[in-house]
């Protein structure tokens, strides 16, 4: 079973970019190379619990288990030595990618309180635009009566896009709800 945004990537948004950018083959259109999920957990320093909990619940929303990020330095202020756990990643490519951005898009964004749109300004200046979402349970697999506290998490799309405008013109076409 092949991936119906995978399909509208190959069928229509491709020779849409060529078109538009005057591309002069079909290797030059930007497209998706993968999406990073990144749950940062400020109070796994004082409860290890936590950092469990925030793994199970990537684990569901991505499908497939991340990994555990470690503090890089120390810092005194937050209680934090270098090497403690603070969060969790996972990086998702092919199809899986295609699937969790599908998702994104149709079920999970729509499901958010008071939703416009998500702002067309967080792209990074190479194309790669940066969601961050406020809470976990907008999507489908979240069991509400499990969670035991809200988190957020940040969504990174990386493109093969050289600027912002390419960048931009790839997720409006491949459906991403910008605020107009």
């Amino acid at each position: 079973m092949a991936n119906a945004l995978k399909e509208k990537y190959v069928n229509e948004v491709q020779p849409a970019l060529i078109e538009k950018f005057n591309f002069k083959s079909s290797m030059q259109a930007p497209k998706i190379e993968k999406i990073v999920l990144n749950m940062g957990v400020g109070d796994a320093v004082s409860n290890s619990k936590n950092l469990d909990e925030a793994v199970e619940e990537l684990k569901l929303i991505a499908g497939q288990q991340p990994v555990i990020t470690k503090a890089k330095k120390s810092i005194a202020g937050f209680r934090l030595r270098e090497g403690m756990s603070i969060g969790t990643k996972v990086t998702l490519r092919g199809e899986r990618m295609y699937e969790f951005l599908d998702k994104l898009i149709n079920i999970s964004l729509p499901r958010v309180r008071d939703f416009r749109g998500v702002s067309s300004k967080a792209f990074d200046g190479r194309g790669n635009y940066t969601l961050g979402i406020r809470e976990q349970l907008i999507f489908p697999e979240i069991d509400f009566d499990q969670v035991n506290r809200v988190r957020g998490l940040d969504i990174v799309v990386v493109t093969t896009a050289q600027n912002d405008e390419e960048g931009r013109e790839l997720l409006t076409l491949l459906g991403m709800p910008f605020a107009k």
